[in-house]
């Protein structure tokens, strides 16, 4: 049967489940717009729980499982994106537990201090994943990973990638217990340029927000570490800066 009405009970489910972090949570699932972001959710052992397709916009063969056909009127009203491939997933949420993982002996972490916007975020899981970060901890982090702008910054790079959210005290004794050299983003007289830092050895870089950086609790707890510039700026966006060092490690573990 062809969904047309948005008055539907399914077509209000979704939209919800778009909107409300607080339902999506409590739901237990979450949606993903988009054909790349749907084959990288089940690529990455996401169990889908149904489809909503928009047949005149989606061109593949349809994926296994419960679909729903809606109008095209339908789909741009509960496509987040306005227009994509024409499918949504919604898919199971998953738990993670840090403690549970088990990092390599060359791993490098990102971790993300009080990170709030989504497309920042999924900015960053994008970097994490092109550069081969083992990790990414967002301590005391405000952010659902499951948010639809998480999703679409990461271009599905969410659903690969080893991500943890933890208090910072969780986060601490986790690195220390694994034997991290940890770098922390504080600018002092200590602090020393990324690229004299060794990436080759097990090591965290430690990011704070935009605007007030690291708190007080890291303070002293790992080596200050900069990016080094030369324009009149002193800061960049947090997922350049994420990014860059996503970069720095790769190429020292390669050269």
């Amino acid at each position: 049967m062809l969904i047309e009405s948005f008055q539907n009970d399914k077509v209000k489910y979704i939209t919800k489940l778009l909107t409300d972090n607080r339902f999506r949570k409590k739901s237990g699932v979450f949606a993903v717009e988009g054909l790349q972001e749907n084959e990288r959710a089940q690529t990455f052992g996401f169990e889908p729980v149904e489809f909503f397709i928009c047949e005149n916009i989606f061109q593949k063969v349809f994926p296994k499982g419960k679909i729903h056909l809606v109008s095209e009127k339908v789909y741009e009203k509960i496509a987040y994106r306005g227009s994509s491939e024409g499918i949504i997933g919604i898919y199971k949420t998953k738990e993670t537990d840090l403690f549970s993982f088990k990092p390599k002996a060359d791993s490098t972490v990102i971790v993300v201090e009080g990170v709030e916007k989504p497309g920042n975020l999924g900015a960053i899981l994008r970097s994490c994943e092109a550069f081969g970060i083992d990790g990414l901890i967002v301590s005391d982090g405000k952010t659902d990973f499951y948010n639809p702008n998480v999703i679409r910054s990461s271009v599905g790079c969410l659903f690969g990638m080893n991500v943890f959210q933890a208090a910072n005290e969780e986060t601490l004794e986790f690195l220390n217990k694994n034997g991290y050299e940890i770098y922390t983003t504080i600018m002092d007289e200590s602090s020393k340029d990324l690229y004299t830092r060794n990436f080759r050895q097990k090591t965290a870089v430690i990011f704070g927000t935009e605007h007030s950086g690291l708190s007080e609790f890291w303070i002293g707890k790992g080596k200050n570490t900069l990016i080094p510039m030369a324009g009149s700026i002193d800061s960049l966006n947090l997922s350049n800066a994420v990014a860059i060092t996503c970069y720095e490690a790769l190429r020292q573990k390669r050269s």
